[in-house]
């Protein structure tokens, strides 16, 4: 499923608010408390209170840094693959049943930042993209797909989550004053079948619909702030893993969203 050709407002609507960019955040900011040098190690919960702040994050990203890439932690996680406070595998990295191939365990570090928390996001590994499209009703026997087809499909997955993250900074940028230290993300989820008011209008134009709709909450020092993105087929993979047209947009569920909008459009009518 592609756009059509004579199409590029989609493509131009994510990036018009890029000139508005910020400097890096204040030195005070939690962002700059980096961890120490070297490869990541066993995260210790942050406190008795960080539960009810972030009951919203996937059980999963709690232990999520045992399986980033680094070649000692990824060499341990692939052979003991253990939880040690139970010595069992985790669920999601267990290899599932009648699976053709083995897949790696191993997980990368996004660059976008958790709510509530010092640490980033950590993408899911091949193995558990594997066990999460089963779970939602994919039958891999009905497709020819291969290791390095997995390999694919996670980078391009992580790509696009990078890429969506970078056009929701260009609009944050407008608050750049009252939320100096940047916005993190809160949760976030997949709507792939309730399209978003734009993308029916454009339908209607004749244009095709998403193939897939997200809504990101971001925390924007203190306040929720709703994002829909919807992703559209551009045709080919580019080098950069990247195929996909991303039309990323505050949600009108706050008057400063519908003055946010009002602005960039503003900004795109007379540029």
């Amino acid at each position: 499923m592609g756009l059509s050709p004579s199409t590029p407002a989609v493509a131009v609507q994510t990036s018009d608010v890029s000139d508005h960019q910020t400097a890096s955040p204040p030195s005070r900011c939690p962002m700059h408390r980096r961890s120490t040098q070297g490869c990541p190690v066993s995260v210790e919960p942050s406190g008795p209170s960080s539960d009810s702040k972030t009951s919203s994050v996937p059980a999963h990203q709690d232990r999520a840094y045992e399986y980033v890439k680094c070649p000692i932690l990824a060499a341990r996680a692939n052979k003991e693959n253990l939880d040690p406070s139970n010595l069992m595998p985790p669920p999601n990295q267990t290899p599932a049943p009648d699976q053709p191939f083995a897949l790696s365990t191993v997980r990368e570090e996004s660059s976008i930042p958790r709510a509530d928390s010092e640490k980033k996001w950590v993408y899911p590994s091949e193995q558990m993209f594997w066990n999460a499209m089963l779970r939602k009703g994919w039958k891999w026997k009905d497709e020819d797909i291969s290791q390095k087809d997995m390999c694919n499909i996670i980078k391009i997955h992580n790509q696009n989550n990078e890429q969506a993250w970078k056009e929701i900074l260009k609009w944050e940028a407008l608050h750049a004053a009252e939320c100096p230290c940047g916005p993190s993300l809160i949760r976030f989820g997949g709507k792939a079948k309730q399209y978003s008011p734009r993308a029916r209008i454009r339908s209607w134009m004749g244009y095709e619909l998403p193939f897939d709709r997200h809504d990101w909450i971001i925390n924007r020092c203190g306040t929720e702030v709703r994002y829909v993105i919807d992703y559209y087929d551009s045709g080919e993979v580019n080098r950069d893993y990247q195929f996909t047209i991303l039309d990323v947009r505050p949600a009108l569920d706050s008057l400063s969203a519908v003055w946010d909008r009002m602005k960039v459009a503003w900004w795109r009518w007379t540029s």
